[in-house]
């Protein structure tokens, strides 16, 4: 497993690169992980990301917390109640990944994807899922190279806080692709149109769609998995990058 270890702020991330066939230089995506964490589900994704022709890292975000392996459950998530016995104890790690903490850890994610050989520019891309959508929409807001961000079942996007993850648009440069999930009170249809329209009025081009199903509905390895968006998510992430990245 190509696992390396990042020089964080507040200590060492294990992180997961896949690269793209061939083994010349790609452009760089950042991966962000679920609040589940670095596990066998995220590599098969950031496999099938880099067969696209890209470069991916995807960070342990959690690593104040522990290592991956610590992290990770040891029950299979797809039986009857087993995400939700999960969920509280990862939840308690989101929570206390706050936007202070973010706004250190994201550009040296950033920097580690730009330095690795393997990538190609310095313009990137950033994937982000469950709570990782509000940080890939956090790292748009903080890097003008970050050109192009996916979310896809993400959380809280649209908050009435002052750190809403969408008042980060307003220094975004980027391309924006979301993929709501049509069962999840994180994300009313309220705020999914709240959400498009200050995207359009930062003048920033935006796809902002409702797939069916719940929360996580990507992850193959929980309850929660629905085939159909995410193979939806995959397509429209694959648009995004193409559209953006490939040609730079």
């Amino acid at each position: 497993m190509p696992t390396l270890t990042l020089t964080m702020p507040d200590g060492d991330a294990e992180a997961y690169l896949a690269t793209a066939p061939g083994g010349a230089p790609a452009p760089g995506v950042l991966f962000v992980i679920d609040a589940i964490g670095l596990r066998p589900r995220i590599e098969e994704m950031a496999d099938r990301i880099a067969s696209w022709g890209y470069t991916v890292l995807a960070p342990n975000v959690f690593y104040r917390d522990g290592k991956a392996a610590e992290l990770a459950p040891s029950a299979d998530l797809r039986e009857p109640g087993a995400r939700e016995a999960f969920m509280p104890g990862a939840m308690e790690r989101v929570r206390g990944l706050t936007t202070d903490l973010l706004a250190r850890d994201l550009p040296a994610y950033l920097s580690a994807l730009r330095s690795r050989p393997e990538t190609a520019g310095e313009d990137v891309g950033v994937t982000g899922y469950c709570m990782g959508a509000r940080i890939a929409v956090r790292a748009a807001g903080i890097d003008a190279g970050v050109v192009a961000v996916g979310g896809w079942h993400g959380g809280g996007l649209v908050t009435d806080g002052p750190d809403s993850p969408h008042h980060a648009l307003a220094t975004a440069r980027a391309a924006f692709a979301f993929g709501h999930a049509s069962h999840d009170r994180s994300m009313p249809p309220e705020a999914v149109a709240a959400l498009g329209d200050a995207i359009t009025a930062a003048g920033l081009p935006v796809v902002n769609e409702v797939f069916p199903g719940p929360h996580g509905y990507s992850m193959a390895d929980t309850s929660a998995y629905d085939e159909e968006s995410a193979e939806r998510h995959f397509a429209s992430l694959r648009t995004l990058l193409d559209s953006t990245l490939a040609h730079r």
